[in-house]
């Protein structure tokens, strides 16, 4: 059996031309900013791909370039300053930030109305409380893909491998929130194979390249790569692809998976966060 692959490229490419349709009922452009501590080549590249996504849909975007030793302080004056301007409907801080700046704080200081990446305490309390609006990119982005296999979620078994408040924790949570049964697995987790086996759903969010085998996998289960890991200048995710692929019923590539809808989910929280802003909910 070979797996369905999940085509996350193609995915993002009908996200992108529905919130074009959907900004027509908008009488404002709905902008985008990001906030990029530092010169990191992986940021820059991110912030690349997420500035020609913005262009697609006709998005205002910017990018906030700032010293990597800029203070704390300083840091949360400019997101406060974007907090205030009516042109500016998402922000979004680019991940990762210098050791001496709480990476927490600055998330806290932007405002739930603008949080772009649906990671303030507000918004990912309503996720908990199953109440979703803003919910952070990456797992909304995991949960259309599963969705495309067209098979009900509910009553599914789901193992989430990796636990971070960015995407183990809230996938989990929004799978639980459409009535799968969730586990939660991850580095002091014992007989780790015993736990995989069993799901039907396996997300796979651990940064370790290649680490979930065939061995690891129920046969015909929907298998989501969320890792992104450089290998000898190529990118792998955290499955080992090509034997897992023959096991799997729908299986997630890296890269072309996750990450395009990851970039996707960001456009429409931003389209929602500027229909709020206007009065009219885009999304109900």
């Amino acid at each position: 059996m070979s797996s369905k692959i999940l085509n996350g490229t193609r995915l993002a490419q009908q996200i992108r031309s529905q919130i074009r349709q959907k900004l027509k009922k908008l009488n404002i452009t709905p902008g985008l900013a990001v906030i990029q501590v530092g010169d990191d080549p992986a940021s820059t590249l991110y912030i690349k791909y997420k500035q020609r996504d913005c262009q697609k849909v006709n998005f205002h975007s910017e990018v906030q370039r700032l010293p990597a030793d800029i203070t704390q302080h300083t840091l949360i004056d400019k997101v406060k300053e974007l907090n205030d301007r009516q042109d500016i409907h998402g922000i979004l801080v680019q991940m990762p930030l210098p050791e001496t700046i709480d990476e927490q704080t600055i998330i806290d200081t932007i405002s739930p109305n603008k949080d772009a990446d649906g990671l303030t305490p507000i918004n990912l309390g309503n996720l908990f409380i199953n109440r979703e609006r803003i919910t952070p990119c990456t797992p909304t982005g995991i949960i259309r893909l599963i969705e495309l296999t067209g098979e009900p979620i509910e009553g599914k078994k789901a193992v989430c491998v990796g636990r971070s408040h960015l995407v183990g924790k809230p996938v989990g949570v929004m799978l639980l929130n459409r009535n799968a049964t969730v586990t939660y697995c991850h580095s002091r987790t014992k007989n780790l194979a015993e736990m995989t086996q069993q799901a039907d759903i396996l997300v796979a969010a651990i940064g370790k390249p290649k680490f979930i085998t065939a061995e690891m996998v129920k046969p015909g289960a929907t298998v989501i790569d969320v890792g992104i890991n450089k290998v000898e200048d190529k990118l792998v995710g955290d499955v080992k692809y090509e034997e897992v692929k023959e096991v799997a019923g729908h299986i997630t590539p890296v890269p072309g998976g996750v990450g395009p809808l990851t970039r996707a989910m960001l456009l429409e929280n931003t389209l929602k966060l500027a229909g709020r802003f206007t009065g009219s909910e885009l999304y109900e």
